[in-house]
C-alpha cells in the first residue's frame, strides 16, 4: 500500500528550514522523444544552489508530491515533482479518483529516464546546482536507478522502492545512494532488499541503508503519528545526505 490519498509530506526539522516557496504552481515539461507532461515546480525564497526531482509512487503527480515540492523549497532547494504518466493519461494532476495501477505497466524505464532528463535540464537552467533525485515506492526505485543511467546525479534518495523497478544496474551505478526501508513494508521482503544490496557489494559501489524497524511501507506521512519518530529520522538522513554529497 503507498500512501492514502489524503497523506501529505510530516514537516522538516525546523532547524532546516531556511525560508519559503517564493515560486510555486504546475508547469508543463517536454521529454526529449515529445511526451508532455505535468510537473510542479517549488522555487526557494533562500536558496542553497541544490536541484532535487521528485520522483512519485504508483499515484503519479498526487497532492503528496506537491507538498513535498514546498517542503524542500522551504529547506532551500529549487524542486520538480513530475508525473510519470503522461504518455498514457495526458498531461494532467493526479487526484484520489486515478487509477494508477492500471497505467503502471505501461510506464517503461526509458519512459522515467526521459522525463527526468527534462526535469532536469529545466532545473538546471535555473540553477545549474548539484542535482539529487528522491523518489518513494515505485520511485524510490527509480530514482537509484538514475543514478546509473540519469542525467549526472550528486545522489540519489529513495523511500521503500521494490527492487523489481530497479532493475539490471548495479554495475552502472555513478553517484551515491540513499536507502530508506520500512522493516515491516508489505510490498517487499527484507530478502529482496538484501539481494540488491549484496548487488551494489559485488560491484563495489556506494550506499547508505536504514531500515526503520516496524514501520509499514508508506510510513513517511504527516498522519502517521505512531511513526513520528521515523519520520524525524528519515528527515535528518536525507538531508545530512544531501548535504554531504552537495
Amino acid at each position: 500500500m503507498c500512501h492514502p490519498t489524503d497523506a501529505r509530506p510530516p514537516a522538516p526539522p525546523a532547524g532546516a528550514v531556511t525560508g519559503e516557496a517564493a515560486e510555486h504552481g504546475r508547469l508543463g515539461l517536454t521529454a526529449a522523444d515529445g511526451n508532455r507532461f505535468t510537473a510542479y515546480r517549488a522555487v526557494p525564497s533562500a536558496p542553497l544552489g541544490r536541484n532535487v526531482v521528485i520522483l512519485t509512487d504508483f499515484r503519479g503527480l498526487h497532492p503528496f508530491y506537491e507538498a513535498l515540492a514546498r517542503r524542500f523549497a522551504e529547506l532551500g532547494y529549487h524542486a520538480l515533482a513530475i508525473d510519470p504518466y503522461g504518455r498514457t493519461a495526458g498531461p494532467l494532476p493526479r487526484d484520489g479518483s486515478f487509477d494508477g495501477l492500471s497505467h503502471l505497466p505501461l510506464l517503461e524505464p526509458a519512459h522515467v529516464d526521459a522525463d527526468v532528463a527534462a526535469a532536469a535540464a529545466r532545473l538546471r537552467s535555473e540553477n545549474p546546482g548539484p542535482l539529487f533525485t528522491v523518489g518513494f515506492c515505485l520511485g524510490g526505485a527509480h530514482s537509484w536507478r538514475q543514478a546509473a543511467t540519469g542525467p549526472g546525479l550528486a545522489g540519489a534518495v529513495g523511500f521503500y522502492g521494490p527492487p523489481r523497478f530497479f532493475g539490471d544496474n548495479a554495475g552502472d551505478l555513478n553517484a551515491p545512494l540513499l536507502l530508506l526501508l520500512a522493516g515491516n513494508d508489505a510490498a517487499t521482503t527484507p530478502e529482496e532488499f538484501d539481494e540488491l544490496t549484496g548487488r551494489f557489494d559485488a560491484a563495489g559501489k556506494e550506499y547508505e541503508k536504514h531500515v526503520h524497524e516496524g514501520a509499514p511501507h508508506s510510513f513517511f506521512d504527516v498522519a502517521s503519528e505512531e511513526w513520528r519518530d521515523e519520520c524525524a529520522d528519515a528527515w535528518r538522513r536525507v538531508l545530512a545526505f544531501l548535504e554531504r554529497h552537495a
